[in-house]
């Protein structure tokens, strides 16, 4: 959400440096660390005595700081990735005087393990005749999909009048501490002939959903198609999107992940993948990832695949699947979820649209296996698991070949192994995210069983990350 009011005044700039990334304080309005780390522009250029294009850096706020060999080498593969993702289809391009512009989201991950969130838009620069797109690229430690839309926004409108307008906003912006979740900042940018523009920037207060809009995935498939897309992610199957727009595929996915709130996919993720990864769909290890449609002639095994078409009017949905799908969720909660999620206003906004799909998929969870703090026992100087007593336990013996699947997966192997590991869980401690960000499906509980609610104190203890494909272990040649 933002709003926009116009002032005539002045403003200095300086840059105050990077804030130390850290949750912020109870109360406070901001996390403490800066919107986002670069801006990049990213352009075409034909390679010398070739017809091919390579991307290139035309734009860069801010320059690069002087920083020790190992950095400055982290830094270069973050530039070089930028390149790769912002243009993933290649070096096949040819000059348009038409193009729609786009925005979609990448996700990096560093060798210890952090992660960097590429947001692009991607469009075709002012001028006559025909020429080549070229993309805006915003590196940020912040996963917020919808407040960069915005940002983009704002910069694509300043680039309509002069490049020169693009630095002055984003110095604003990078003065500007990222707020805590429910709250707003206002930034303030001058604009020729308008004076000085205030723009608010508020950020949802659902911090794990702030990265998500569950409006093109439901907009691509039905909600019979969701569910059986659900039971392939839940029982951690290797899963392979396709679409022709970039945008679809990076929202697609980061929903599809979403649905396993309060458990998170720990295999490999890739919202785009570049045309000189797609060896990575031959992977016999699980996997969420989003393909170019131009591409699916070079996915020959479709072996133990779920292979689904995003693409409007697509005959079939599935191009393959291994064919259980429709029966791996209990029929009851099947049920349940369809009414749930029928329950949708068609002209939803995002924010109601995402708590009403996040708490009907929430509930098979609270449901299935809502009931696991109840057999996470003290021994000794330990907490364990008891998984034997835990099957024994499951209220509705439809639910339980469901439960045997959802157990062996390295989600809720993860989820338990963090929750065996705190030492007074009934207290806050460093994996308390889920707690703060599902306060307020805590305090609307008061009329649900006490097991729903145990659960969601329970998954205070699961950290919110997203595993992606690590681009550090790549050779250089990738780049190329």
């Amino acid at each position: 959400m933002y709003e926009r009011s116009f002032l005539f005044s002045n403003r200095s700039s300086s840059d105050p440096g990077m804030y130390p990334a850290a949750e912020p304080p109870a109360g406070r309005s901001h996390t403490g660390q800066l919107f986002f780390e670069y801006l990049l522009v990213v352009s075409l250029r034909k390679k010398r005595n070739k017809e091919d294009y390579e991307p290139h850096i035309t734009y860069q706020f801010p320059k690069r700081e002087v920083m020790g060999r190992l950095q400055r080498e982290e830094e270069e593969k973050c530039m070089k990735a930028a390149h790769l993702f912002c243009f993933p289809e290649g070096i096949n391009w040819a000059p348009l005087t038409e193009y729609k512009s786009e925005t979609f989201s990448f996700v990096l991950t560093e060798v210890d393990g952090s992660r960097r969130n590429g947001y692009c838009r991607r469009l075709l620069p002012a001028g006559r005749g025909a020429r080549v797109p070229e993309a805006y690229c915003i590196i940020s430690r912040a996963a917020c999909f919808g407040l960069f839309s915005k940002i983009f926004d704002e910069v694509e409108k300043r680039r309509q009048i002069s490049k020169a307008m693009i630095y002055p906003f984003m110095q604003s912006l990078r003065e500007a501490p990222l707020p805590s979740p429910g709250n707003t900042v206002s930034i303030s940018s001058f604009i020729p002939d308008a004076g000085t523009e205030i723009i608010s920037l508020t950020r949802p207060a659902e911090s794990w959903l702030e990265h998500v809009d569950f409006h093109t995935l439901f907009r691509c498939l039905n909600d019979e198609e969701v569910l059986m897309v659900f039971a392939a992610t839940v029982t951690e199957r290797r899963i392979i999107f396709i679409s022709e727009e970039l945008s679809t595929l990076s929202q697609v996915l980061h929903a599809v992940a979403a649905l396993l709130y309060p458990f998170v996919w720990q295999h490999t993720f890739i919202s785009i993948v570049p045309t000189v990864l797609i060896d990575v769909c031959a992977a016999p290890t699980p996997f969420l990832l989003g393909v170019q449609k131009n591409l699916l002639e070079q996915l020959t095994d479709h072996s133990d695949l779920m292979i689904v078409d995003l693409s409007p009017g697509a005959e079939t949905k599935f191009i393959t699947r291994m064919g259980d799908e429709e029966s791996l969720l209990p029929a009851k909660l099947k049920e349940e979820l369809l009414s749930r999620l029928s329950a949708r206003k068609h002209h939803a906004s995002t924010e109601e649209l995402n708590r009403l799909v996040s708490e009907a998929f929430l509930s098979v969870f609270v449901q299935s296996v809502g009931h696991f703090s109840q057999h996470v026992r003290r021994s000794a100087s330990s907490r364990r698991f008891h998984k034997k007593s835990f099957l024994k336990a499951v209220e509705h013996r439809s639910h339980l070949n469901f439960v045997k699947l959802f157990i062996q997966t390295q989600m809720f192997d993860l989820f338990i192994q963090e929750e065996e590991a705190q030492p007074n869980p009934n207290g806050t401690n460093t994996h308390s995210s889920l707690r703060s960000s599902n306060s307020r499906f805590q305090s609307e509980l008061s009329g649900e069983p006490l097991e729903r609610k145990a659960f969601l104190k329970g998954s205070s203890n699961t950290s919110m990350k997203l595993f992606s494909f690590s681009l550090w272990n790549l050779n250089e040649d990738s780049f190329d």
